[in-house]
């Protein structure tokens, strides 16, 4: 089990990177994270939801995700509050007091969900979350080392050198945890290191000699990773604001809720394209050729922040001067004219007028909806598969002019305005298909040479990940500490 001793430590690319190395060595390994909590999500081939992070790893692993992979997963909808969704279904939304009482009735669960993977492979590889040293939230703790203690797996940690403080972190750690737990530990792992590693062994003897634990090795900064799907708002702060590109500009304004913000990974790629992820407190850019309203895990609250932003004067003044609207899911909820949550499944009970942008009304009721979905573009002329992940339905006129055209009953297809410049839909990962992508750029007038496959770029990185572990770290002595 890789446990960090911080959030954003590294503990994904870890065990994804060790997943595609110990899959390419031959062995059956899957990926294990008992709690989760991430607004960016996947739906499995059986339409069961777990973490993006778990979808990733399962693909090194060169495996389908399962909800065994993930079977709890909590969704952020507010600073105290989230929707817990349980082996892949949505079981109801818990303030985070509430959370720790319902957390007792979830070990079996997750205990089930271990022993199901164990059985069926040579190593599982388990994804703590957040720091294993939260002992403020040690009681009936399912994510750390309450798991750990509960399925007597061999821990490892993982500091991150980048942001500073690496031994402290480590030694701290250690300090804080009980001798019984303290007994799991087999070593740990440094990431993100730039420069001569060499230079850290006084680090490495003073971390050693605190806490009597071996190193594993010290793991470089991985451009490579920067590739790879993120699942953690932290990424975000660790991107820049404006990614510099080609001509063509397209803005993303960053909502406090923001989901499955993945969908934008495609473009960041595209040399003929820069991506602006706007932060509050500043406008939307006057120069977008393209403004994509994303996902969000709490509709109506992200459409009120929207609004305190003047973000709705900025994209009524980019319609104006025929600048192009993309909605996807929630997005393209806030593009209709009413939005309403009779039975607060997002937050408290409301509703709020919508932006006005095209002519359907979302009714936010109902079952979650959690399937994969393919088909072809209506208004753009290639084939397109994603998934979709939505409570509600939207209704209303511009349906009569779809934007996709899905294949199988019961999906919604979204829909156009009436001058063609304003367009939404329900699919994620619409934007990872390299012929719908290149295609609707084209259709929205960007010209020049396209980048390279998405979905390839993704396998690639993943093994110069892999190449990189093997390098940097003692697969032997990791794996013999597993036993």
């Amino acid at each position: 089990m890789f446990q960090g001793t911080a959030s954003d430590a590294g503990k994904s690319l870890v065990t994804a990177g060790l997943c595609r190395l110990l899959a390419r060595r031959g062995y059956a390994v899957r990926p294990f994270k008992p709690q989760n909590m991430s607004n960016n999500a996947a739906v499995t081939p059986d339409g069961d939801e777990i973490g993006r992070a778990q979808a990733l790893q399962a693909r090194a692993c060169g495996v389908p995700p399962s909800v065994d992979m993930n079977p709890v997963l909590l969704k952020p909808q507010s600073d105290v509050g989230a929707q817990v969704v349980v082996r892949g279904k949505m079981r109801g939304n818990h303030d985070a007091q509430d959370f720790q009482g319902v957390k007792r009735e979830l070990m079996p669960v997750v205990l089930e969900s271990f022993e199901r993977l164990r059985s069926a492979a040579d190593f599982v590889l388990v994804e703590g979350a957040g720091s294993a040293a939260e002992v403020n939230l040690r009681t009936h703790d399912i994510a750390n080392m309450g798991f750990a203690a509960a399925a007597q797996v061999p821990v490892v940690l993982v500091a991150d050198i980048d942001r500073g403080g690496v031994i402290a972190n480590l030694v701290g750690t250690w300090e804080l945890l009980p001798d019984n737990e303290r007994t799991l530990l087999r070593g740990y792992l440094i990431n993100r290191f730039r420069g001569d590693v060499g230079l850290f062994a006084g680090g490495l003897r003073i971390i050693t000699a605190r806490t009597g634990l071996p190193c594993f090795g010290i793991i470089p900064y991985l451009r490579a990773a920067l590739r790879l799907p993120q699942e953690d708002a932290f990424s975000l702060d660790n991107r820049p604001p404006r990614v510099r590109g080609g001509a063509f500009r397209i803005a993303v304004p960053r909502l406090p809720h923001i989901a499955n913000f993945d969908d934008f990974d495609p473009l960041l790629a595209e040399p003929a394209v820069a991506v602006d992820m706007v932060a509050p407190g500043r406008p939307l850019p006057g120069d977008a050729d393209l403004v994509i309203l994303p996902g969000s895990k709490a509709t109506l609250s992200d459409l009120r922040a929207f609004r305190r932003e003047g973000w709705d004067i900025d994209l009524l003044a980019h319609r104006r001067r025929g600048g192009a609207v993309l909605g996807i899911c929630a997005g393209y909820q806030m593009l209709g004219r009413k939005v309403s949550d009779p039975k607060g499944i997002e937050g408290p009970p409301g509703e709020e007028p919508g932006l006005g942008f095209l002519e359907h009304e979302t009714v936010i009721a109902g079952a979650k909806t959690l399937r994969q979905v393919t088909g072809v573009g209506a208004a753009v002329d290639a084939a397109f598969a994603g998934y979709e992940m939505h409570v509600g339905k939207s209704t209303g006129g511009d349906a009569s002019r779809p934007f996709l055209v899905p294949e199988g009953e019961g999906h919604d297809p979204g829909s156009v305005s009436a001058n063609g410049r304003v367009m939404g839909c329900y699919v994620h990962g619409l934007l990872a298909g390299d012929a719908f992508r290149r295609e609707f750029l084209r259709s929205l007038g960007v010209n020049g040479a396209f980048g390279p496959a998405y979905e390839a770029g993704v396998e690639e990185a993943l093994d110069a990940v892999a190449d990189a572990f093997e390098e940097a770290l003692d697969i032997d002595r990791l794996l013999a500490a597993a036993n």
